[in-house]
């Protein structure tokens, strides 16, 4: 039974309330729409607030998509795209050449209007983001998908603005590994939260825009490209599948390493301590058959925390096997009350405290352990779990959190996000009235009650000889242990 069948009269005005919120906040530019603002809260300072975060679009435009409001997309393709920078910069303060902003502001100057871009240099702690380009990929992919207009992405301005985009993720880079090499706070975690180096969220958002990039890329003059595509993505997917993965098998593993070890021939390939991983901790915790991609894997790194968004969206874009997607719907499902409670869902668990909260944050006063992205509860967060529960047929999970969130949402004014272990507070500084917070809302229920709107955003899987291939190349397989 979907949710649509579970309608109540109460619950038809809190979504006929939550579209009246969405259409306050629709941001236009010489006429036209182009976005939306992050929140419609006028009894705070507005910061930032006002603008239109590309991240934060996403959820509005798949939305207005659905609804075939395509011009809204359009625009804000259109636009965002003109805010990319196209010259080689060696200047530091400014941004590189292929970023796209995480916001921009319409600005009012003697009768003219203009966009405003923020590459993060207006930022708390000048935050660069490495996500918008990569979010801005998947969105253009899905309007295509939308509107089978395959004419926008085709348009040289168009092909360009991807081959920017894929020239900063394939071509400048000092790493060895297939994942990206990002600073911290460069995604939806955008504060001091030890996620620097290769943190999962960048990965899989990574993965799945080289996937929409290889469907939009013209051949014919991005040979390069395209073959550079074709060669990272099995090694990128064998990778994550492999050296990301965590359940009780992979936990045996781990327990038993052996660090310090050089050459071909070595096991422990990052040269992981055993005593960095909470491994009794983790052994209690992990259901017998259910298991998640870590947070993050580097040098002497292995940050077991589970992180929402990248598991989830490893579930859509097929990053994850089938195997690994059930195994990740089955720790959420057994491990409700800590991933989920009563406000879906955790932006990560669990959350960094004591003497590891004030050293790994920095003594973040916003991010005090279960707040904020220290393990708060984020609403936007629900599209991706029924994405994702749509995508391995557990539908049952879902429903059951947009009823723990209906309701909820509509009486304390749509907030940004929630406190404390289960998610029962209103965020300290949470924004109320929060766009992403009503379309993740909205989009949950569209994709509950309509499971063929999936493929906006989903994809089928990589050819299973690629994978296999890389995994010939890729390192991880001489280690024995892996499950």
């Amino acid at each position: 039974m979907h949710v649509n069948e579970l309608e109540t009269t109460e619950n038809l005005k809190e979504v006929e309330e939550a579209w009246r919120t969405l259409e306050k906040s629709i941001l236009y530019y010489q006429g036209r729409p182009v976005g939306t603002v992050a929140a419609y809260d006028a009894s705070v300072e507005a910061l930032n607030y006002d603008q239109c975060f590309v991240r934060d679009f996403v959820s509005s435009a798949l939305i207005f998509l659905i609804k075939g409001r395509t011009d809204i997309v359009r625009n804000f393709l259109e636009e965002t795209l003109k805010l990319q920078p196209k010259e080689r910069a060696l200047d530091a303060y400014k941004p590189g050449r292929g970023l796209i902003p995480a916001s921009f502001k319409v600005v009012s100057d003697n009768g003219q209007e203009y966009l405003e871009a923020d590459f993060g240099e207006h930022a708390i702690a000048r935050v660069t983001p490495v996500d918008s380009c990569l979010w801005w990929i998947i969105l253009l992919r899905a309007y295509v998908v939308a509107t089978k207009d395959f004419s926008l992405a085709y348009q040289p301005e168009f092909q360009n603005g991807i081959r920017l985009i894929m020239e900063i993720c394939l071509a400048n880079r000092f790493d060895m590994y297939p994942t990206l090499l990002v600073p911290d706070g460069a995604c939806m975690i955008d504060r001091r939260m030890g996620i620097y180096g290769h943190p999962l969220e960048l990965q899989v958002l990574f993965y799945t825009a080289l996937r929409a990039s290889r469907e939009l890329l013209i051949c014919q003059g991005n040979s390069d490209i395209v073959a550079a595509i074709d060669n990272r993505l099995p090694l990128l997917c064998a990778h994550i599948r492999q050296h990301y993965w965590i359940d009780i098998n992979r936990l045996n593993a781990i327990y038993r390493f052996k660090s310090e070890e050089y050459g071909k021939g070595a096991i422990n390939l990052f040269n992981i301590y055993v005593d960095s991983v909470p491994y009794y901790e983790l052994d209690k915790w992990l259901p017998k058959k259910g298991g998640y991609l870590a947070g993050n894997v580097g040098p002497s790194q292995l940050d077991t925390r589970f992180f929402s968004l990248g598991n989830l969206m490893a579930i859509i874009s097929d990053l994850a096997t089938e195997e690994q997607s059930q195994a990740i719907m089955t720790l959420i499902e057994d491990r409700w009350d800590d991933l989920v409670g009563d406000m879906p869902m955790k932006i990560c668990f669990p959350a960094l405290e004591h003497e590891e909260y004030r050293i790994v944050t920095g003594c973040d006063p916003k991010n005090i352990p279960w707040s904020y992205h220290n393990a708060g509860s984020w609403p936007v967060l629900m599209w991706m779990l029924a994405a994702a529960a749509v995508k391995t047929n557990r539908t049952s999970l879902a429903q059951k959190a947009i009823e723990t969130a209906q309701g909820r949402l509509s009486t304390d004014e749509w907030p940004e996000y929630y406190d404390g272990k289960k998610g029962r507070l209103i965020g300290k500084q949470a924004r109320k009235y929060q766009t992403w917070t009503i379309t993740g809302f909205l989009l949950a229920k569209e994709l509950m009650a309509n499971p063929t709107y999936l493929p906006l955003i989903s994809f089928g899987k990589l050819p299973a000889e690629q994978v296999s291939r890389a995994c010939e190349f890729e390192i991880a397989s001489v280690d024995p242990y892996m499950s």
